[in-house]
């Protein structure tokens, strides 16, 4: 093919991807009630985490000074806006096929003259947008009842982990929206089982050395945890990117390497399987 060929193919595929970003964000307003309620319930979930830490002195009935009481609120509230985001990006991708069978067009984009890798890179676009434009709003609110300082922060690491995140969870999210594929009964409540379980293991909320032994060796390969404990030392310690580049980018680079084709071709795969068993047509 030639570069002229290649380029009316990019422009091409380009075009086929913004249609399903264009497609999401008309869902969003079609079903905007529903998105008011779990922003929310997100809002009201961050400032429940926060509450709680500033709560501290009087649960525990020990005396805490202001820096210590402020540093146990950063550290919850950046685990529940990195755990937000997460799960947003998660969800948008994972939730790709229960989507389609909700609104009824699951057969038309499937047998639509598009490759599988413009429709899910359409979709991940989507998640990384909506995901940061939804934590935003919920930071902006919590900024209102505490007095957020994030003077120390490293922006600059804090950033290259959210996108080295966003990429390892985009494997996850692709493996993990075959299910509604394969099990057109049970597969969105799988995908939740799969997001609780990421929560548990990951430290959203506490450092992992509190889990079991055998509970922190998961953790380990929870691309969550890396973005959770790495942004958590670039917001509140100051990491530099040489600080965090070996513990907490490289895995979430070698997740990304390996899911992210790998959940590709799992899901091609199950795709050509739906077909040939006629789950596509299917609604549960």
């Amino acid at each position: 093919m030639t570069i002229e060929g290649l380029g009316r193919s990019f422009l091409r595929e380009s075009k086929a991807s913004y249609a399903f970003v264009e497609r999401n964000i008309n869902l969003v307003k079609r079903y905007w009630g529903w998105e008011v309620v779990f922003l929310l319930y997100a809002i009201v979930n961050a400032l429940s985490i926060t509450f709680i830490a500033k709560a501290s002195p009087e649960i525990t009935g020990m005396t805490f000074t202001a820096a210590e009481v402020s540093n146990f609120i950063l550290y919850l509230l950046v685990g529940a806006l990195v755990w937000n985001y997460i799960s947003v990006v998660f969800g948008a991708i994972s939730e790709t096929i229960t989507w389609e069978r909700w609104e009824g067009t699951i057969e038309y984009t499937f047998m639509a003259p598009i490759s599988r890798l413009t429709h899910l890179l359409g979709t991940t676009i989507f998640a990384i947008v909506y995901g940061v434009i939804h934590t935003a709003v919920i930071l902006t609110v919590v900024s209102f009842f505490f007095e957020v300082s994030l003077a120390q922060a490293n922006w600059l690491s804090a950033f290259l982990l959210l996108v080295f995140g966003s990429f390892s969870f985009v494997g996850v999210g692709i493996l993990a929206a075959v299910l509604p594929l394969l099990f057109p009964e049970r597969g969105a409540q799988m995908t939740n089982v799969i997001n609780a379980l990421i929560l548990l293991f990951s430290g959203v909320y506490y450092p992992i050395t509190v889990l079991p032994g055998w509970m922190q060796a998961i953790s380990k390969i929870s691309p969550a945890y890396y973005v959770l404990d790495g942004t958590r030392q670039a917001l509140l310690a100051n990491a530099t990117i040489w600080e965090i580049g070996r513990p907490y980018l490289l895995p979430l680079l070698l997740i990304g390497i390996i899911m992210v084709p790998f959940g590709l071709w799992v899901f091609v795969s199950i795709e050509r399987f739906a077909k040939r068993t006629g789950r596509l047509k299917r609604n549960g």
